[in-house]
């Protein structure tokens, strides 16, 4: 296995293995800072009590995150309270859902809702998910039928949104959504879903299936904490950005960050 280093090293670092995972759905949990950090600085309220489930809150606390790994069934809850016109709404993730395609849903909880009308299975269609004709419900499916997304409607007339992925060998999750959920948010969710790019794991925390493809990249602590500091820094300035405008104050544009390329070997 051929490896050269990244441009740039500096002098004391070691790299480190790291793997590209493809399909995302499949590439396990990830660091849950993903998501926290990035609404930390997007001017969340961290409300975890000390030894307790992580909990965020927005800053009209109209929207509350909770992340609890350890009490059944696990994972990711968000509740939306009910505001004007928007009914109380709630989402559930299981706790292996990457959390790239958490932050999919989270991330938008952030940002101004698009003037454009929301369309949940435009991202699968341009991704080609099928869609079978016969399905019992509104369904998409991945091209390698390891994941899904579906409008579910039950015979008394409840509706949800579910969604998960699983390779057949016990590596999965599945998430719901109230159909009261915004329209917005459940494709910023289907979004980060269809994507076709991968996700990073480290070395230990790639989940062992057939169905996983992966690419064994070196890089070193101080290229990840750059790419999360960048993500960071992109929050701050959204937040800055809109605040800006409020008051009238112009601002400098974001300076877009980009990865250094390092060696890549697929397996």
């Amino acid at each position: 296995m051929k490896r050269t280093q990244w441009q740039g090293w500096g002098p004391g670092e070691q790299a480190q293995q790291h793997y590209l995972v493809e399909p995302r759905a499949l590439a396990g949990d990830g660091d849950v800072r993903y998501v926290s950090e990035f609404l930390r600085a997007s001017g969340w309220r961290d409300t975890s009590k000390r030894g307790g489930p992580l909990s965020m809150e927005s800053q009209d606390r109209t929207v509350r995150i909770v992340y609890n790994p350890y009490v059944p069934p696990g994972g990711w809850t968000v509740n939306g309270a009910a505001k004007g016109h928007q009914d109380e709404w709630w989402a559930h993730l299981g706790s292996q859902t990457p959390v790239e395609i958490v932050a999919g849903l989270t991330d938008a909880l952030t940002r101004p809702r698009s003037a454009h009308a929301p369309n949940v299975w435009a991202p699968f269609q341009e991704q080609r998910w099928r869609t079978p004709p016969n399905a019992e419900h509104v369904t998409a499916i991945s091209p390698d039928g390891s994941a899904w997304m579906q409008y579910h409607q039950a015979p008394g007339g409840e509706a949800m949104w579910w969604s998960g992925a699983n390779d057949g060998q016990g590596n999965g999750w599945a998430a719901q959504f109230t159909s009261s959920t915004p329209m917005h948010l459940v494709q910023a969710f289907s979004t980060a879903l269809a994507s076709p790019e991968p996700v990073m794991r480290p070395l230990g925390r790639v989940p062992r299936s057939a169905r996983i493809r992966t690419t064994s990249v070196s890089v070193l602590p101080s290229q990840l904490g750059a790419w999360q500091q960048a993500r960071i820094t992109a929050a701050r300035a959204a937040v800055w950005s809109r605040n800006s405008a409020r008051t009238g104050r112009p601002h400098a544009a974001a300076r877009p960050h980009f990865p250094v390329d390092g060696t890549r070997t697929r397996r």
